[in-house]
């Protein structure tokens, strides 16, 4: 099937992929742009988790000042080498973390950098609550569950909903990065200021 150089640059423009995989995309989708675009995202998917262990010594410190001052955000954000830290693409990445942060006020890049006792501690509380409420022991024990999993997605950014789309994590959005970049990234650390906190 020919497919029309048109709809191959559509592709491009919504996945920043490679002409080449454009196109196969959508000849293997019948020439379906939505479809297509899934496709190149499971498959960004897939390289992004072959390139997660490799070394990312490179990078940027980006710095985000909200609007009126009185919110600011400083990211370190990895990759691997030096030509990607300086692309425009990586640095847009490092902008819209920056903004999340800013936003949504994580606390934690992710949920291991959580102390131990600060977990231990919220799921003593959730599990005591739902006691007080009379729940069974066994019942109490899940609620506390997904109590935690609740506090992880609300102070870890990685597992934080995308304020740009709530159907993505930040986690996904820097792995569709790391598709587009051909790069491992990663959020090394990052502190978030507010004016009065």
């Amino acid at each position: 099937m020919a497919t029309d150089a048109k709809l191959v640059k559509t592709l491009r423009e919504m996945t920043g992929a490679g002409i080449l995989e454009c196109k196969k995309a959508l000849e293997e989708t019948g020439g379906n742009l939505e479809e297509a675009v899934e496709l190149l995202r499971k498959r960004g998917i897939a390289k992004a988790a072959k390139k997660a262990g490799r070394e990312t010594k490179e990078g940027i410190i980006h710095s985000y000042i909200h609007a009126g001052g009185r919110v600011g955000v400083l990211l370190e954000l990895n990759c691997e080498t030096d030509f990607v830290a300086r692309n425009e693409v990586f640095k847009e990445l490092a902008n819209e973390i920056a903004l999340q942060i800013a936003a949504m006020k994580p606390q934690y890049v992710s949920r291991e950098d959580i102390p131990r006792e600060v977990i231990e501690k919220e799921g003593e509380i959730a599990r005591e609550a739902a006691i007080a409420e009379g729940k069974p022991e066994h019942i109490a024990e899940k609620i506390a569950e997904g109590k935690l999993e609740k506090f992880f997605k609300e102070v870890c950014l990685l597992e934080q909903p995308y304020i740009k789309d709530d159907k993505k994590t930040i986690e996904d959005l820097i792995k569709e990065y790391i598709a587009k970049l051909g790069e491992n990234i990663k959020v090394s650390r990052f502190c978030r200021y507010e004016i009065g906190e």
